[in-house]
Order: structure tokens, then C-alpha cells, then sequence
């Protein structure tokens, strides 16, 4: 079958909440790129210390990597996992080959996310808040996405492997936690004072 029998409940809530989260961060980063264009000397709000801020990423060339600014990536593209999101819990069905580009894109974002994370820590060496609220739904939305995508017949026919990603799925948030800790202990191998200066953040 190309598409499962029941509706993905707990799938399509998930790429809606993703979605809203992931648009609202890059509209934040396009907000600060406007400021920064407008006053280059003044600091961003999100320039909370040395180790946590924007202005260094939105002024590296890492930050345009397709030649235009980052964020207006994230206006664009967290549209659709939204549409996608509020099509499933309306009880749309898709076809494989649509299922096989939405995973597509899905593994696009997060490739890119993950060599801006790379970038951030060994070239850049700062961690910008808004990049950090993409990358923070940007990986379990891959991860929910490929299980998914298993369950779901668009990798394989086979009924033991979809219900074997079936099983899988419940396990995406403690594989998301394990991907968020290796992050952080990267940055802390890095010299990065990531824990000093999220703890001074939030408390």
C-alpha cells in the first residue's frame, strides 16, 4: 500500500507545532537581519554574550549560503511540513511519490542544519538562539519524518517493516534528546561555554 490505513494523529500535530515554531524562528532571524542591515554597529537583541548571539552568523557568508539570507529559507520551507501537518489530521491520503518528496525536502533541511551546526561550533564558534529554536525541531521532524515514511510503505511494502517503524515511532524523542546532547557536548569540546551560559539564560 502506498499509504498507511489510519490517519497519523500524533504526526500531523507534530509537523503543525514544527512548523509554527520553526516559521516563527526564522522570521525572528529575518527581523534581526533587517535591523542589523539597518544599524550594522548596534547589537541585535539576540546578541546575548560573546558565545550566544546572531550577528555573527546572519554576517558570515555561512548565513547567505545560497546567496540570499538564511532565515527567508525557513519562511518558505516550514510551510510546507504545515500544510502537510493540517492535511493529515483532515484525513488527506497521499501517494507514494508524494511522500517520497516531502521526505526529500525533509532531509534536505536537515542536512543543512547539521553543517550549520558544524559551521556554528568549528568555524564560527558562536551559537546563534534563533538557529538553535530551527535546529531544535528541524531534527525530530527528519526523524518522525523517516519512521514515518517506513511506516507508512513509502520505503517498503513490506508489512513487518511497517510495523516495525510502527514501534519505532515512540522512540523519535529520546533519539531527538541523545542528538541534542551530542550537540552540546560538541560545543562543550569546543571551548564553547554552552551550559554556563544557557543556565545564566534561563535562570
Amino acid at each position: 500500500m502506498s499509504e498507511q490505513r489510519t490517519r497519523p494523529v500524533g504526526f500531523g500535530i507534530w509537523l503543525i507545532v514544527a512548523s509554527v515554531i520553526g516559521w516563527w524562528a526564522a522570521f525572528q532571524l529575518t527581523v534581526e537581519k533587517f535591523a542589523l542591515l539597518e544599524n550594522p554597529q548596534d547589537a541585535l537583541a539576540c546578541d546575548l554574550s560573546p558565545f550566544i548571539q546572531c550577528s555573527t552568523n546572519l554576517q558570515s557568508w555561512q548565513g547567505s549560503v545560497f546567496g540570499f539570507p538564511n532565515p527567508l529559507i525557513g519562511l518558505t520551507g516550514w510551510m510546507a511540513p504545515l500544510v502537510v501537518g493540517v492535511a493529515v489530521l483532515a484525513g488527506a491520503r497521499f501517494p507514494r511519490w508524494f511522500w517520497a518528496v516531502f521526505g526529500a525536502g525533509i532531509t534536505f533541511a536537515f542536512g543543512l542544519v547539521c553543517w550549520l551546526i558544524a559551521q556554528s561550533l568549528y568555524d564560527l564558534f558562536v551559537l546563534c538562539p534563533w538557529c538553535m529554536v530551527t535546529w531544535a525541531v528541524t531534527i525530530p521532524t527528519f526523524f518522525a519524518t523517516v519512521v514515518h515514511l517506513f511506516r507508512n510503505g513509502t520505503f517498503s511494502g513490506s508489512e513487518k517493516v511497517r510495523a516495525s517503524a510502527g514501534r519505532l515511532m515512540p522512540w523519535v524523542p529520546l533519539a531527538t534528546i541523545l542528538a541534542f546532547a551530542l550537540i552540546i557536548l560538541l560545543a562543550q569540546l569546543q571551548g564553547l561555554d554552552f551550559l554556563g551560559e544557557m543556565a545564566k539564560i534561563l535562570f
